[in-house]
Parts: C-alpha cells; structure tokens; sequence
C-alpha cells in the first residue's frame, strides 16, 4: 500500500488534474460495481457496463475538477479572524460550510447528470430529484460531518480529495444504488 501511496503522491506532484480525474472516476466507477454486484435486484441480474462507465465519466471529467477547486476554497477562503489555519474552530467552519453549501449542491447535480447521461428529460431530473433530494441529503448529513472533520484536521489539502474519495467508494455505492432504485429511466 505505501508502494501505491508513493505512485499517487508522486503522480500528484507532476500531474495533478490527470491523476485527480483518473482515481475520482475508477472511485466513482467502483462505487457502481459493488452497488450492481451487492445489491442486486435478484441474483440474476446482470452486469451492466454502461451504468460503470456513467458515474467514470461523471467522477473523472466533472466532479474531479469540482472537488479539487471546493477544497481548495474551503482551505483557502474559510478561516475565522484572528484563529490559525489549523486551529479546531476553522476545522468546524469549513465542514459547517462544506455540509450547508457543497452538499444541497453536490447531490442534486449528480442525480440530475446521471438522469441526463442515461437519456433521461429534464422532467425525470425533476421527478428524480423530487423523490430523493432530501432523503439523499439526510443521509449524507449522518455520515460526512464526522469524516470531514477529520479528514480537514488531519489530511494536508492535497490529500483530501484522495481521503473524501476512499469514503467516496461506500457513498457512491449508496448513490448508485439509490440512483438506480429512484424514478424511471430508460436504462440500458
């Protein structure tokens, strides 16, 4: 693992952008294999490659850029006058702001690009999200706010998009489940 740790660092230093999109995509692309392998409908139920390869592209080409500049504001833009970087306070601040403002965001733009990506109209994005913003939300508020304290605390700014998207792996799991569970889509 340190051998994989090294590679990621290293390929960090030199190619920041590739090496964000390419682990963002196979995390979010991850995500969606466990979801189709455990929590198939019935035991018979296939593989489906192409639902793979939409959180891939989703991850790599979008949210990679997305997450890497937030986190970057967050560490950058949110401090409390008068505190260090560092200290408890603006930790707090930053996983307040992340939680009030990234995710009420974050969630609905990736059930309404999935619904997109899957052909769907701008009527089942609105169905979609209807049915499963909140609930989405409240789940993502249960788990994220004790991670993102820690993984703001502790984690240097360069590694906590690598940090957020380990986690990533059961929450994107639990996206794609509820992604395919949610409002109809033709799906392939």
């Amino acid at each position: 693992m340190s051998s994989l740790l090294r590679f990621y660092s290293s390929s960090l230093k030199t190619h920041p952008k590739t090496t964000n999109a390419m682990m963002t995509g196979v995390l979010f692309g991850i995500g969606d294999i466990i979801a189709q392998l455990q929590f198939a409908d019935t035991p018979d139920t296939n593989y489906n490659p192409m639902r793979t390869l939409r959180p891939f592209i989703y991850g790599a080409f979008i949210f990679s850029f997305i997450g890497d500049k937030w986190y970057r504001i967050l560490n950058t833009k949110i401090k409390i006058s008068g505190k260090p970087t560092d200290h408890w306070m603006n930790t707090v601040a930053r996983v307040v702001f992340d939680q009030l403002f990234f995710a009420p965001v974050g969630i609905p733009f990736y059930f309404s690009v999935m619904t997109l990506m899957e052909g769907g109209s701008f009527l089942q994005v609105k169905e979609r999200l209807n049915e499963i913003w909140w609930s989405t939300l409240v789940t993502n508020w249960a788990i994220w706010p004790a991670f993102q304290f820690c993984n703001f605390s502790l984690l240097p700014v360069q590694h906590r998009l690598l940090a957020a998207n380990l986690m990533s792996i059961f929450w994107n799991t639990f996206l794609s489940y509820t992604n395919a569970h949610s409002s109809p889509v033709d799906k392939d």
